[in-house]
């Protein structure tokens, strides 16, 4: 049986608690594996020529999402409500600050994440079927559809969806590296690697793509208020998430470099189909192409099933429309901000390409990151006899060195890509004078 939320919204409709630790597992794994993993590896390569910087490259990004994960979990064990970030942040910075997350969750991160799936997804599915542009961006737009509807149906819904398909792609995805490890195929003649970048740069652009493939892994926190048993399971769910990511997208590399030499990942986009088309024949690159669709559509079902929690959150608090706190009477979720992201997501995918909205993405999503992590050191020197039913280990050396990553990722990015960065921080910014004119006075 499960536990309502006392108080969650007018008319005494509630959330509802039915997630479980296996739940917040699929949907952190299943958020993260998306298009990342076959699309990362060569552009990796291309920044970093050595093969022994790239595994390190692939080692920071999961310890670095893994650091996350631990210092999310001290702070979602704390603040067990809907909202995830949006709530710590406001704990620790004030209620603007967590506004501003929220804004730029809404305007840019969470619906420009959902969109660059969909983007993916067209692109891929074209491979399948032959479209034109247009039809590809018609293709984008009725999953984010397809999966918004889904997800109005109820909780129950959307977490079985999501482990279905976590179940089906970590399934299919363990089948790609089997046959690519067992692979008798031997590189052809050696090739020296193209030289990358300078190097700094050159780190800083591949991890950044790393934590592309990373991106979403915070996710699960903004459906804390519908576990059955937040304080112990949200923690959980965070860092085995982030263990068994690493451990599928580590060994996922090993297993294109088994196949491929570095020249010939340097010359691919597409690394899986490369090293399945290389292993086995031109016909096996059908079942990557398929077994992609299937992991963005379940990061998609991820996106959209948690993003509406944060802005019904905030709409609890008085800082966002009130409207928003209204949950359907029998599926009890809240059907107004899901069909505002879905519609939101839906225009986005015709603003850019998929470089522009995952660089976009990153950049602003990190500044944030860095923040929540800096509020694990803020609250325990502020509140610290607070209960913590979960304390981030090693602190505060695990936050600090997730918010020196921050900063450096933030600052590469500024320097890859000044205009993305100005883009993503004038969004940001245009939330300040939209909080003080709407919002601060109705504020609880």
């Amino acid at each position: 049986m499960t536990a309502p939320i006392r108080g969650a919204s007018p008319k005494h409709v509630e959330l509802v608690r039915d997630l479980s630790f296996r739940d917040g597992v699929a949907i952190v794994v299943g958020s993260v594996i998306g298009s990342g993993i076959y699309l990362v590896p060569g552009g990796v390569a291309r920044q970093i020529p050595s093969t022994k910087l790239v595994f390190l490259i692939w080692i920071a990004g999961s310890l670095l999402t893994l650091f996350g994960a631990l210092s999310l979990a001290e702070l979602g064990a704390m603040y067990p409500g809907a909202g995830g970030l949006y709530v710590y942040l406001r704990a620790a910075y004030g209620r603007l600050v967590g506004f501003l997350y929220g804004w730029g969750l809404l305007t840019l991160i969470h619906s420009g994440s959902l969109a660059t799936l969909a983007v993916a997804f067209g692109v891929y599915f074209a491979q399948l079927v032959p479209l034109s542009p247009l039809e590809q961006k018609a293709v984008s737009i009725s999953v984010i559809l397809l999966l918004t509807l889904v997800n109005l149906f109820g909780l129950k819904t959307g977490k079985w969806v999501q482990n279905i398909l976590t179940f089906t792609k970590v399934g299919g995805l363990g089948l790609l590296i089997v046959l690519l490890l067992s692979s008798t195929h031997k590189h052809a003649a050696a090739v020296a690697p193209a030289p990358g970048p300078p190097l700094l740069l050159g780190i800083g652009a591949a991890l950044v793509a790393v934590l592309w493939a990373f991106e979403g892994w915070h996710m699960v926190s903004f459906t804390a208020a519908e576990f059955r048993n937040p304080a112990r399971d949200l923690p959980r769910s965070l860092g085995w998430g982030a263990l068994i990511l690493a451990a599928i997208f580590l060994l996922a590399n090993l297993a294109y470099y088994h196949v491929l030499s570095p020249a010939e990942l340097q010359a691919t986009d597409r690394a899986a189909a490369t090293a399945m088309s290389t292993a086995y024949g031109g016909p096996a690159t059908i079942f990557v192409t398929v077994l992609i669709l299937a992991s963005i559509i379940g990061a998609s079902n991820g996106t959209v099933l948690t993003g509406p929690r944060v802005y019904f959150a905030m709409a609890q608090d008085g800082v966002f429309f009130k409207s928003l706190t209204k949950l359907h009477p029998v599926s009890r979720v809240p059907v107004v901000v899901i069909v505002i992201q879905g519609i939101w997501s839906s225009c986005l995918t015709l603003a850019g390409n998929f470089q522009e909205l995952f660089t976009y993405v990153i950049f602003t999503a990190w500044i944030f990151y860095g923040l929540a992590a800096l509020a694990v050191i803020v609250l325990r020197r502020r509140e610290p006899d607070r209960p913590r039913p979960y304390r981030v280990p090693a602190y505060p050396m695990i936050p600090i060195l997730f918010v020196l990553a921050a900063l450096f990722i933030i600052g590469i990015t500024v320097v890859n890509g000044p205009l993305h960065a100005l883009y993503g921080i004038g969004l940001i910014l245009a939330g300040v004078p939209v909080y003080f004119l709407g919002f601060r006075r109705k504020a609880a």
